[in-house]
């Protein structure tokens, strides 16, 4: 997997073949969400294949699930594979309430992308921390 270089402490951005994980951490508020927006818009536009890990995230209110449901529209509306890596109960339920489960589809861990399956062996599991 490899770094893709970001001057930002609450985006991490990785590329592992045709796959871009976005790791968001922090506060992912109304403060966040228009820092991060531009960022997340452009990751949307320029991959085939987008996945966002919100497992480091402190906090998530509507306005980050907004900024979830608007990635996913849009990576899904131009034909790109999207998924949410989530495994924080507490976001999984704001998920459930607000009715967007269909939309963001969670995982608790990253799944490899249909037809390119994740490689074998202990090298392959350092390489797929995400």
């Amino acid at each position: 997997m490899q770094l893709i270089p970001r001057h930002d402490p609450h985006l991490t951005v990785r590329s592992a073949g045709a796959l871009t994980v976005a790791v968001v951490c922090g506060e992912l508020d109304l403060v966040l969400v228009r820092h991060l927006r531009p960022e997340l818009d452009a990751l949307v536009r320029e991959s085939g294949a987008l996945a966002v890990d919100v497992r480091p995230l402190a906090f998530c209110d509507a306005t980050g699930l907004g900024l979830l449901a608007h990635c996913a529209r849009n990576a899904r509306g131009r034909g790109a594979h999207w998924q949410l890596v989530c495994d924080q109960p507490w976001i999984l339920r704001l998920i459930r309430l607000t009715g967007l489960d269909d939309l963001l589809r969670p995982a608790p861990a990253l799944r490899p992308l249909p037809g390119h399956p994740r490689p074998a062996g202990p090298r392959a599991r350092a390489e797929h921390p995400v």
